[in-house]
């Protein structure tokens, strides 16, 4: 690509990912609302609030592709979590779709369906069960790419990310867990398999404890390398094991699903 828009770059995984992805294009174009700092001789820095419908479209403007981290990440008020991750996102697809864009990655999360027990197996046509006002606007985000996918074919891969940190950090993550590497490689095969359509994709490493199944997203020829496993004997000297009432033995969202909504 000649330029990659990256939403969300001053985050965690936006941070993480900058390096990681600069093979994808000649260009980065990085935006958040929050300062980026050294940008590289590749790299320019847009900033831009995702409510800002005129902005968002001048940010997408001479793009090839968007990976969107943008948003709010946490579980918060409807206020907050409206303006970033629902207006936020259909802003930016509208300024996709007037501009050209005809492919997106879009940082789903793991809380859209964060109300199943650990013990099922879900794969992508499992229907969302969100575990709070988060995953329910990634569940928002998931549908408003299908319906950009069916009316204007603005292809979409939509990553429901686990537990992305440089390494697991408790129990849960034993079957969460996606490293950096495995979530960069997974962003390069979204933009380089010839038709995605929209897809649904766990964003997990192969790790030996895990709870989705990936079979349905073959067609992007991802094939994730890392395994939280490695990290098993110094989680389990950290820590006992959660009880079977405790939320991470209860849910798949865990804490979140536990927790109740937040008062506007």
């Amino acid at each position: 690509m000649q330029r990659l828009l990256i939403t969300g770059a001053a985050g965690g995984l936006g941070s993480a990912m900058r390096g990681r992805l600069a093979p994808l294009a000649r260009t980065l174009r990085l935006s958040d609302i929050a300062p980026i700092a050294n940008p590289a001789a590749h790299e320019e820095v847009v900033p831009c609030d995702l409510a800002d419908a005129a902005a968002m479209r001048a940010l997408v403007a001479g793009c090839d592709g968007v990976v969107h981290f943008g948003g709010r990440s946490v579980e918060d008020s409807w206020p907050v979590i409206r303006a970033a991750n629902i207006d936020g996102v259909l802003n930016l697809y509208e300024a996709a779709r007037k501009e050209g864009v005809r492919r997106i990655v879009f940082a789903s999360s793991n809380h859209v369906i964060g109300f199943y027990p650990p013990s099922q197996r879900l794969d992508g046509a499992t229907p969302p069960r969100p575990d709070g006002l988060y995953g329910l606007s990634k569940a928002f985000g998931e549908d408003l790419a299908q319906l950009y996918w069916d009316k204007f074919q603005i292809e979409t891969v939509c990553i429901r990310i686990g537990s992305c940190f440089p390494k697991p950090r408790n129990h849960r993550m034993l079957s969460t867990w996606l490293s950096y590497d495995d979530l960069a490689a997974l962003i390069a095969c979204s933009f380089a398999a010839p038709k995605v359509g929209c897809t649904i994709v766990y964003g997990v490493s192969a790790n030996a404890q895990g709870w989705w199944d990936n079979a349905h997203a073959a067609h992007l020829g991802w094939t994730p390398k890392d395994n939280a496993e490695a990290w098993r004997a110094e989680i389990e000297a950290a820590a006992p094991a959660p009880g079977p009432e405790a939320p991470e033995s209860l849910w798949q969202g865990a804490q979140f699903a536990a927790q109740g909504i937040v008062a506007p």
